[in-house]
């Protein structure tokens, strides 16, 4: 490739270097901090107060709706199992020890390994959901199949209907149980939603999903 070699005859009447131009380096950050626009910040979905990233979820029953409040408005309406909503717990703990065959879930019939199975008031039964390109969809559950898993796990009896739910990884290979928050579940389900790509879901997909269950993993300890 040629190179290009300055004229010396024309040196003298060459413009200056463009970092003559150029503002001093800290001032040069501080318009770029000035011109760089402030995250939006988040709100409680009940009273519109300023929260901060991490913050409590309710969740409603009967809409099956997560809702981000302050933490006044989830002592307010978060209380009483009997009001609209229901505080959703942090508590994240695995099952290295949980019972379930191949031929089990081969027999539930869900369309992809991963899933998640909650107790709703509303419905009155347990319900399984598996996340999909579309969001959580929900998967059909005998009483009886979800009986078998019962008595072959009695620690299922621990979940908080509604909010609680048993939480599976069986995804290339995996054999990971967990007792989860219903906004983590939700949360996986927004992953998937968010980085599936053709057929498969594509690499994104599964390496999200990979550090999902890696932070769940961290939580549990």
């Amino acid at each position: 490739m040629a190179q290009h070699v300055s004229d010396p005859a024309h040196t003298e009447a060459r413009e200056p270097p463009a970092f003559a131009h150029e503002p001093l380096p800290a001032i040069a950050a501080l318009q770029r901090f000035a011109a760089r626009k402030a995250p939006a910040a988040e709100r409680c979905d009940l009273c519109g107060a300023d929260i901060g990233p991490e913050h409590p979820h309710l969740f409603g029953p009967v809409d099956r709706q997560l809702v981000c409040a302050c933490d006044t408005c989830a002592i307010l309406f978060g209380g009483q199992h009997t009001q609209r909503y229901k505080r959703v717990p942090t508590r994240t703990k695995s099952w290295p020890s949980f019972r379930l065959p191949d031929e089990t879930w081969v027999a539930l019939g869900l369309p992809i390994d991963l899933a998640f199975f909650t107790e709703s008031s509303s419905a009155g039964k347990v319900l399984a959901f598996y996340p999909s390109p579309a969001g959580a969809t929900e998967s059909l559950l005998t009483l009886e199949s979800w009986r078998e898993l019962v008595d072959a796990n009695p620690c299922l009896r621990q979940l908080e209907p509604d909010v609680e739910a048993l939480l599976v990884n069986r995804a290339r290979g995996a054999r990971e149980y967990y007792r989860a928050p219903i906004d983590q579940c939700y949360r996986l389900t927004g992953l998937l939603r968010t980085h599936w790509r053709g057929l498969s879901g594509g690499a994104d997909v599964w390496k999200a999903v990979g550090a999902f269950f890696e932070e769940l993993r961290q939580l549990s300890m």
